[in-house]
């Protein structure tokens, strides 16, 4: 018998028993955390919630028979507020999956306690590798992207185009320091050089002397490892210094569509950026982008983040149904044996460290002269499978995949 044929079947006995209970409280809840009023409301926020609610709407308004209730919580960035919000679900009101989960370091937090407590986590806008790797739960799945899977795409294609000296504006938390991490290490593999970094606190107005360290270092690329509304600042900021009319290029590690609306094709063009999603794909793309407009004031179209939200809230209704519980270690391993089937995933598969292997795409932000119409902001350069985008299983450190191969 295989590796993981030995992992599928000690799982299965160990939930067996609990596969036959009724849903708790009938009712299952579905509890959406995420930052709804600082640097992340825009990619994030209630816009997401909206993404939550219409998987439920698309899967139907029961499951084995039960309701399905959503509730919704701003955790404001703070692990510590993060995880009151989870304990008390979880505690008091009987939350069965927390999902979404903004940011890396509340999600490692958050991540920490549904596991402990036996309950669903589905990360979405949470980027760290982490919680594929050394920090990776049986009852956690990793949608929309990662650090590895950003750095890699973004990296390597930069070096392809002489990039190969680097110096690093990185958010002081989990996710800036994994991006910078996983980024280095594939600039260096690809023969490039790392020549500095500087770290910059979540929520920095003002980027000069970040910049002016970055410009000292004449290196070719100077990385963002930043996100959200960080991004944007230091962006703008990077064109009133003229970093690019000096000869640097910056390098997007995360950039998102949001960004690149609030900053304007001609302040953004020519950006080669990383993503699992782009509105304008296919006609089922196109579709399911009209409802989200429609929904949400039609000012932004809707981000991976979002998307992932989506996904992984449906994956999770399609596994509670299959697995005849909300027992959350027989859910998620349902969510692993499911392939992930929506309107931009087809047969997309769970790995058992809990990371879903979307495509993803490398596109360029097109120029102001080649955008044909609102939010007509990328062309696609290439796709790269999930399996050659993200981190091998076998290099993440991940107890459920050592601990199998003993």
């Amino acid at each position: 018998m295989k590796v993981s044929q030995f992992w599928l079947v000690g799982l299965t006995l160990l939930v067996s028993g609990s596969a036959q209970a009724q849903v708790s409280d009938d009712v299952v809840k579905i509890g959406v955390m995420n930052d709804q009023s600082g640097v992340y409301e825009d990619i994030t926020g209630m816009k997401a919630v909206e993404a939550a609610k219409m998987a439920i709407e698309d899967f139907g308004p029961t499951v084995l028979g039960k309701r399905i209730e959503i509730v919704v919580a701003n955790h404001q960035n703070k692990t510590d507020i993060a995880g009151g919000i989870a304990r008390k679900w979880i505690d008091t009101e009987q939350v069965d999956a927390i999902v979404d989960v903004t940011g890396s370091g509340v999600a490692l937090a958050v991540n920490e306690i549904t596991r402990d407590k036996s309950r669903v986590m589905i990360a979405a806008s949470a980027a760290t590798s982490d919680l594929t790797g050394k920090s990776c739960s049986p009852t956690t799945t990793q949608f929309s992207y990662d650090t590895y899977a950003l750095a890699k795409s973004t990296g390597i294609e930069t070096l392809k185009q002489g990039g190969d000296t680097w110096f690093f504006i990185t958010a002081d938390y989990a996710f800036g320091h994994a991006l910078e991490r996983d980024t280095s290490r594939f600039v260096e593999q690809g023969g490039g050089k790392v020549l500095g970094a500087v770290r910059a606190p979540l929520g920095t107005t003002d980027y000069s002397s970040f910049l002016l360290q970055a410009q000292a270092s004449k290196a070719k690329i100077i990385g963002l490892a930043t996100a959200g509304g960080d991004t944007i600042t230091v962006i703008k900021q990077a064109a009133e210094f003229g970093i690019q009319r000096s000869g640097q290029r910056l390098g997007g590690l995360l950039i998102y569509i949001n960004d690149v609306e609030a900053l304007g094709l001609q302040t953004a063009q020519g950006l080669v950026l990383t993503t699992s999603f782009y509105w304008d794909l296919n006609d089922e793309t196109r579709a399911w982008t009209k409802r989200f407009l429609a929904r949400t004031g039609g000012k932004r179209p809707p981000n991976m983040l979002q998307v992932g939200l989506y996904s992984g809230v449906l994956q999770y209704l399609k596994a509670v149904r299959a697995a005849g519980t909300d027992e959350a270690k027989a859910v998620s391993l349902k969510m692993r044996e499911l392939p992930v089937n929506d309107f931009y995933n087809k047969d997309i598969t769970i790995r058992k460290d809990g990371r879903v292997l979307h495509d993803m795409y490398l596109v360029q932000v097109k120029t102001p002269q080649e955008s044909k119409g609102p939010f007509d902001n990328y062309k696609v350069l290439s796709k790269l499978a999930g399996k050659d985008a993200y981190r091998p299983e076998s290099e993440g450190n991940c107890p459920l995949v050592t601990s199998s191969a003993k």
